[in-house]
């Protein structure tokens, strides 16, 4: 454990109702680290609760004993743990070597009740006994130190946990617990129980409330694994461009946003290519349609975008960058400079408000946990500290961050980020002409940009690995996935292949994977991080991808069938505001996915769009509705339940009660998608309709 943990399990131990505040006031961290670092140590099973110490004498245990065991017959097959597990008196159950096989710590009220205690144990278990009676208690379950514990303080978030009981009932259950499972118990922030309303209503007089389902369905809740906050925020609250029609259409709508506010104008979601124009604005255009106002506006990919003159003359030195254009689109490193630029003159208020509307529409939409993916390249680490504080303080969706910045270990444990992972540029986007391609783009004569070399790569891993965290790369285009691959290979040929596997590294939007590149990701234990949602936008025959790559190479793009063939976990997202935050919308693109042989059933497309995004995590046991998992879940309206997949031969036998096959809802392109009605995350209600 590192030395950091170690203390803060220590300050626990000591206190374990210290805030994250008063935590990261003790370490040096930030309130967000803190909040990532002890979520952490939740998840390992190092904390495994926070107990209340309650003095014996006050609720009538003041006699507290030691009793030894021993079976009767030493032949007959040991299960004393088991026979005695009912005892309510019975505090610790201890193996032990020497002559007893066990020793039990118990509590009871007086001398008469240990003799009844006794005496059930050996009828129970059929076991002789010997007792020990504690006469006093100088300590107890002390602190490893020596110093005396600190002072309480105030309940901060990490001890604001939810004790209520709450009964879903009347509905259908999604849950491999039980596949006919109508009904569910929810105690604090764990599922107590799946099964029928007939045996919930065991659960009814006691539930501190009762949700009556009227056939609604109950689902884990949505994880969406790559997003980044702050800017599908602002295109939320601000200048939208997407499914703009023309290019006079947008330049009307940034005319009007311009004119309604002053500082720097903030946009997104601009695509050329299904304009009639066929071209984006001309640095002329976008000065007189901003009237000289500073001006950023992302193209759909944000892989480049539209700068004003205003903010042009903010980026110092921007004409010798790499992508820089005096008259179009900027993109590589002067898309980059006009973006810090742009972002800097946010007012931290602007900033979280953006990230509060992402994070409401995102429990609007049934996704109880978010993975940003920030770097300096694409965000600050500001931005990044201040959401992942918001998150901890708000209720609302959990936030994972990974911060993207070659060798960056210290800065991203710094922040308390999951891993030196997510954006971490290797090439760039197709749209953009940035993804790097072994041959050249059908309608430009070369093939992209490459960011990253296979050796800066394995350098990565290899500093990630050792040091116990997950890294990633942002990689689009065949050469990038090549030169990501051979990469990893080498530092696992450094540091060993379990190595490597062990900490699950990921690539985010692996498009252009080909047979090879499948059998290495799942060689190398590589999660791929996608996004369904761009097939649905820019595949298919008259798609972007087709224009900027031809009809062939583009239908082998996003090869979901192949990946999950392959074994290599997929975990879905929508990188908004790339592509909006629409889960039920992607797990639909990937099952209707614009080339046939890439289609994967609904069920395996909504796996990997919620417990998907938890093994990205390493947290295997989350995402799933069964007894024991975390209580993060979603409640939807919705019309029958199906089974759909590209075989259907397969869809037919699942609907038949004896494959034990729980529906979803029909996701057929053209019909309305489930409308969620509640979000609920580690047991608290995040929205409600």
């Amino acid at each position: 454990m590192e030395d950091l943990d170690q203390r803060i399990v220590q300050l626990l131990l000591e206190d374990g109702r210290m805030s994250y505040t008063d935590l990261g006031k003790a370490t040096g961290l930030s309130t967000s680290a803190v909040h990532q670092r002890v979520r952490r140590l939740e998840q390992r099973g190092v904390i495994r609760g926070y107990t209340a110490i309650i003095d014996p004498e006050a609720v009538n245990l003041a006699l507290t004993a030691f009793i030894s065991v021993k079976p009767f017959d030493p032949s007959a097959p040991d299960d004393t743990p088991d026979r005695l597990v009912g005892l309510p008196e019975i505090e610790a159950c201890h193996s032990v070597a020497g002559d007893e096989n066990y020793i039990l710590k118990v509590r009871v009220g007086a001398p008469g009740d240990l003799e009844d205690l006794l005496a059930r144990i050996r009828s129970a278990a059929g076991v002789s006994t010997r007792t020990t009676v504690v006469l006093s208690t100088p300590y107890e379950a002390r602190p490893r130190n020596s110093d005396p514990p600190g002072p309480g303080c105030r309940l901060g978030p990490m001890t604001e946990r939810t004790n209520r009981t709450v009964l879903l009932r009347g509905g259908n259950v999604y849950s491999p617990a039980d596949p006919f499972a109508t009904a569910m118990l929810v105690e604090g922030e764990h599922i107590a129980w799946v099964g029928s309303d007939g045996a919930a209503e065991a659960y009814a007089a006691t539930a501190d409330e009762v949700v009556e389902l009227a056939g609604a369905l109950v689902t884990p809740a949505f994880v969406d694994a790559h997003v980044h906050a702050t800017s599908a925020g602002l295109a939320l609250t601000g200048l939208d461009l997407t499914g703009c029609p023309s290019l006079a259409e947008a330049l009307r709508r940034i005319t009007e946003a311009a004119q309604a506010g002053d500082g720097v104008l903030i946009g997104h979601g601009w695509d050329e290519t299904g304009w009639p124009e066929g071209r984006p604005p001309t640095l002329a255009e976008l000065d007189a349609a901003t009237a000289g106002r500073a001006a950023y506006l992302s193209r759909t990919d944000v892989h480049s975008a539209l700068a004003s003159t205003a903010l042009r003359a903010l980026a110092e030195g921007l004409d010798a960058l790499a992508g820089h254009h005096p008259d179009g689109p900027l993109s590589q490193a002067a898309h980059h400079a006009v973006r810090r630029a742009a972002l800097a003159h946010l007012t931290p208020a602007q900033r979280r408000a953006a990230q509060q509307a992402t994070l409401a529409r995102a429990a609007e939409l049934g996704i109880g946990a978010l993975h940003e993916c920030a770097g300096p390249d694409i965000s600050s680490e500001a931005d990044l500290a201040e959401l992942l504080a918001l998150a901890a303080e708000a209720a609302g969706p959990e936030v994972f961050g990974y911060w993207g910045e070659l060798g960056a270990v210290d800065t991203a444990r710094r922040l308390g980020a999951v891993g030196a992972a997510g954006d971490l540029f290797v090439d760039g986007a197709l749209g953009s002409r940035t993804a790097c391609l072994h041959a050249p783009y059908r309608d430009a004569g070369h093939t992209g940009t490459a960011y990253l070399t296979a050796d800066q790569v394995a350098d990565h891993v290899v500093a990630c690995t050792e040091a116990g965290l997950q890294a990633g790369f942002h990689a689009i285009g065949d050469a990038a996935l090549d030169t990501v691959v051979t990469g990893v290979r080498a530092a696992a040929d450094r540091v060993g292949l379990a190595a490597v596997r062990a900490r699950r590294h990921r690539i985010e939007h692996a498009e252009a994977l080909d047979d090879k590149s499948v059998a290495a990701f799942a060689e190398l234990g590589l999660t791929a991080s996608v996004q369904p949602a761009f097939d649905a936008a820019w595949g298919g025959p008259e798609g972007m991808y087709a224009q900027r790559l031809g009809a062939e190479r583009a239908a082998a793009l996003n090869p979901f069938a192949a990946l999950l063939k392959a074994g290599v976990p997929l975990a879905f997202g929508s990188d908004a505001p790339v592509t909006p935050l629409d889960p039920w919308g992607a797990v639909r693109a990937a099952a209707f996915h614009r080339t046939p042989e890439h289609r994967i059933s609904v069920r395996a497309a909504f796996t990997a769009h919620t417990r998907g995004g938890w093994r990205a995590l390493g947290r295997d046991a989350d995402g799933v509705l069964v007894p024991g998992a975390v209580a993060s879940y979603a409640i939807w309206a919705v019309g029958e339940l199906v089974v759909q997949a590209p075989d259907s031969r397969v869809a037919g036998w699942s609907t038949d009660p004896r494959s034990g096959t729980p529906g979803l809802p029909d996701l057929t392109p053209g019909g309305a998608l489930p409308a969620c009605l509640r979000t609920v995350v580690r047991g608290r209600t995040v929205h409600l309709a």
